[in-house]
């Protein structure tokens, strides 16, 4: 018998261990094809939401936030590029100069969970960031990932030319942090379960089992 688990997942497309924690989640999953389905809601988290519309170096955004060095900032992105790779993501941290405002992001994903298109445009803006170096804050670049995501690009336009899903975007925000989420990802199963960091896919493995055991018990 399948069982099915809901999945919300609470992140940043700004955040490099929410793209390692999501790789990590989908190679669980692809190991329990036929035993789980999964229904994945990715929940809105700004981890700069005072971010000017410019952006700011992230070399000196990551040394001034956590205290880092500049070499410790080319080490954690080694360290991260490493796991990146093991779970099938490629990370260009070369290229992530820059450090932007995430808002008008959610607001388009929160859109395309109506849509349908929620995961596509999920991997698009992680890829275009973390990638190809990308502004996930850019107009013209949100609106061309939501059509090579299978969603109207026109609406994307019209969405992003207005506040509309601002409110239901904070109050998503507002809601996980009631919750006590104050770092991501955070992955929550079945409204019950919590799992914190880019963890490996045996972990989110034994985690779907155990969940999908105490549903069959």
């Amino acid at each position: 018998m399948t069982a099915r688990i809901k999945i919300d997942f609470v992140s940043d497309v700004s955040c490099p261990w929410c793209a390692v924690g999501l790789g990590s989640l989908e190679s669980a999953l692809s190991r329990l094809q036929g035993e789980i389905e999964a229904e994945i809601h990715f929940q809105p988290f700004e981890l700069n939401p005072d971010m000017p519309p410019e952006g700011q170096d992230t070399v000196e955004r990551l040394s001034r936030k956590y205290g880092m060095t500049p070499e410790q900032v080319r080490h954690n992105g080694e360290l991260i590029t490493a796991r990146g790779l093991e779970v099938g993501f490629t990370f260009n941290m070369d290229k992530r100069t820059h450090t932007y405002n995430t808002f008008d992001a959610h607001r388009l994903l929160h859109w395309a969970g109506f849509e349908g298109h929620q995961l596509a445009l999920k991997h698009a803006l992680l890829k275009a960031y973390f990638t190809d170096g990308e502004n996930p804050s850019a107009h013209d670049v949100l609106v061309r990932l939501c059509g090579e995501s299978g969603l109207d690009a026109g609406r994307a336009r019209a969405i992003l030319d207005s506040d509309e899903f601002a409110a239901d975007v904070r109050e998503r925000e507002h809601f996980y942090a009631q919750q006590g989420i104050t770092s991501v990802p955070s992955i929550i199963l079945n409204d019950r379960h919590l799992i914190q960091g880019g963890q490996t896919p045996e972990v989110f493995e034994r985690a779907l089992r155990q969940v999908a055991g105490a549903l069959a018990s």
